[in-house]
């Protein structure tokens, strides 16, 4: 079953791919405000928590950060990452790049070995502002799920115009200061089959990774509910064999 995150400040948790991670949620507490509305999202789709659109205030932010990184230090169990995710985009809040400073400032006074993360779908990186703040944190996480257009709006149905090409061009402006996230997976959506593990799929996107040469990449799978019910998992080995092909290029690369 998909649900929200119901907190501004979440967890921690056991990332997959971060470590014990304590979440930053901008978008509202009971609703969902996304550029995408990924048929693999662990929240739901959008139509279906279309509720508050106020995204959340930066000096609540602040406190409540700060009130949780207190008490996690008094109990001597600090974070390995503090991470921009939860109920949508992070990069759509207006005042993201404010709010990054505030939280890398409080990393900095409570836990200054944590790392600040940012899982964003790159839709906002054609604003130099958000640019600006995702090069300021540690690990700067953005979404590329296929080379081709067609399967971008099957799997991750953006809410607007979406070009691959676009964005790769926006992503060379990091200049590899950047991790690229690839969610690999098959199934049916609404009597469309998807996949983008194929050779074809996994061949084109290659190409892109060569040509971006990120700091890292991630993929991974399927491992929470999602609000469509007909998608497989990819195997580890799968991924596995695709990270070897990342490898090879002299790229670090990590499957879950």
């Amino acid at each position: 079953m998909t649900a929200l995150f119901e907190d501004i400040i979440f967890g921690p948790v056991r990332s997959r791919r971060l470590g014990i991670s304590l979440g930053v949620n901008l978008p509202p507490a009971h609703s969902k405000i996304c550029s995408f509305d990924c048929i693999y999202c662990e929240c739901g789709f959008n139509g279906e928590h279309a509720g508050d659109r106020r995204f959340a205030d930066r000096g609540r932010v602040s406190l409540l950060l700060e009130g949780k990184l207190r008490e996690m230090a008094g109990a001597g169990a600090l974070p390995d990452v503090i991470t921009f995710a939860g109920n949508g985009e992070p990069t759509l809040h207006p005042q993201f790049g404010e709010i990054v400073g505030d939280v890398l400032a409080l990393r900095d006074r409570y836990c200054p070995a944590a790392r600040v993360s940012v899982l964003s779908n790159a839709t906002q990186i054609h604003r130099e502002d958000v640019r600006r703040a995702l090069l300021r944190v540690d690990n700067n996480i953005l979404k590329l799920d296929s080379a081709f257009d067609d399967t971008v709006r099957l799997i991750d149905r953006p809410q607007g115009a979406y070009s691959v090409r676009r964005i790769v061009e926006l992503m060379k402006l990091f200049g590899g200061r950047m991790i690229l996230q690839t969610m690999f997976l098959r199934g049916w959506i609404d009597g469309a089959r998807v996949d983008n593990t194929t050779a074809v799929e996994v061949g084109a996107w290659l190409e892109i990774v060569r040509e971006l040469k990120p700091a890292g990449v991630m993929v991974y799978s399927l491992d929470r509910d999602t609000p469509c019910k007909t998608l497989e998992k990819v195997s580890h080995e799968e991924l596995e064999a695709i990270a070897a092909r990342v490898r090879e290029a002299g790229i670090e690369c990590s499957a879950t």
